[in-house]
């Protein structure tokens, strides 16, 4: 190989380099700014407003909704639970708050839906995104245990996604 392609080559290597530390150095930035982050999810009109009391939502209702792609949240219940009130509470104060109207599915109701697939325990928050649910709290994870039992921590938890 003569000197001048040597020197073409070593020249075409460092123009290649310095276009792969700048795209990685792009990427970088965009990764700690949050651009890939999964987008919040925006609720459907008809689920702003001033909360009152929770609508009770069948399996059959929940499917329906799902198939129209709604984006909205839905608190899966069971009376008599203490955690169930405990979550209850920190739900109905922040969907106060936010002016956002919550549906309520009884978890007897929600194993009869395609929720089921996702949620399989209850007390439950899940927030569905044009049809999918793509958060929901975990009653068996450690990970959402502080969740259940402080209401700034729910509130955190739920300003990730909504």
């Amino acid at each position: 190989m003569s000197a001048e392609k040597k020197k073409q080559m070593g020249v075409l290597g460092l123009i290649v380099a310095l276009v792969v530390v700048l795209i990685v150095g792009v990427l970088f930035v965009g990764a700690v700014s949050g651009w890939f982050d999964d987008p919040k999810v925006a609720l459907d009109v008809e689920y702003k407003g001033e909360f009152d009391e929770y609508k009770d939502l069948s399996a059959t209702e929940y499917d329906e909704l799902v198939a129209a792609k709604k984006s909205f949240v839905v608190f899966v219940d069971q009376n008599e639970c203490v955690t169930a009130d405990k979550l209850r509470s920190y739900v109905e104060e922040w969907a106060r708050e936010k002016g956002v109207k919550v549906y309520r599915m009884m978890f007897a109701d929600m194993k009869e839906s395609g929720l089921h697939e996702s949620v399989k325990y209850y007390p439950s928050f899940v927030v569905v995104s044009k049809g999918k649910p793509t958060a929901w709290l975990r009653a068996d994870a450690d990970e959402d245990a502080e969740v259940y039992n402080n209401n700034e921590a729910f509130r955190v938890w739920v300003s990730k996604y909504l």
